[in-house]
């Protein structure tokens, strides 16, 4: 203790305890490869403070716009599985391997991108290019809508998996878009009316919801 110049085990019992400095939390390299335009947002909080993040626009992202490389380790096993990202694989010197992100100081922003669950959600499309994965916007993006991906038809065929497969658009107006569902139709507890997505459910008009 400076003041009463005695060497102690812990804090002094006259002046009492040091005032702690904390040093400034470093962004992970993931953050700090954030466009300015991007941002992340926590969606849920799971057991043990996990964070789940999605990355959402700040201002209209045009169509065509183009993130990447994806960047992450190349392994021939998965160690870090998360069922709301896309497991990416490359093909490099003949060889097919994961890209893999362990943690945030290993990969970029790219990995908090969360899959999309059926075409309307899905605003990008994850392709391999020159032995690096891409992302690639399928339509504009609006301020405040989550960036959410889905693998291009050739390369959900090298991930052995279904592909969503987008229309392109016309000069005079949009085409509507045909997509192959990932996921179980929704069920209608009332009236066991059938949708193809959770959305057309939670609008859906039941008869049945007042008996019940």
């Amino acid at each position: 203790c400076e003041d009463c110049g005695k060497s102690l085990i812990g804090e002094c019992k006259l002046h009492g305890p040091l005032i702690r400095a904390k040093d400034r939390v470093i962004p992970s390299r993931a953050r700090l490869t954030l466009p300015h335009y991007l941002t992340l947002r926590v969606l849920e909080l799971r057991a043990g403070n996990q964070q789940i993040l999605g990355v959402f626009a700040k201002k209209v992202i045009q169509k065509r716009t183009q993130f990447g490389p994806y960047v992450g380790q190349l392994s021939t096993k998965l160690t870090c599985y998360d069922e709301s990202r896309l497991v990416l694989q490359v093909l490099k010197d003949g060889g097919k391997y994961f890209l893999d992100t362990p943690n945030e100081d290993c990969g970029n922003w790219m990995m908090f991108v969360r899959l999309a669950r059926n075409q309307e959600e899905q605003t990008l499309v994850a392709y391999q290019h020159c032995g690096e994965v891409y992302f690639t916007t399928v339509k504009p993006i609006e301020p405040h809508t989550e960036l959410k991906v889905w693998y291009a038809a050739d390369y959900a065929k090298f991930m052995e998996t279904s592909a969503v497969f987008i229309k392109e658009e016309s000069d005079v107006s949009p085409l509507p878009v045909v997509a192959k569902e990932p996921v179980d139709p929704w069920i209608c507890s009332s009236c066991r009316s059938t949708f193809a997505t959770f959305a057309l459910l939670e609008s859906h008009q039941c008869i049945n919801k007042d008996r019940v």
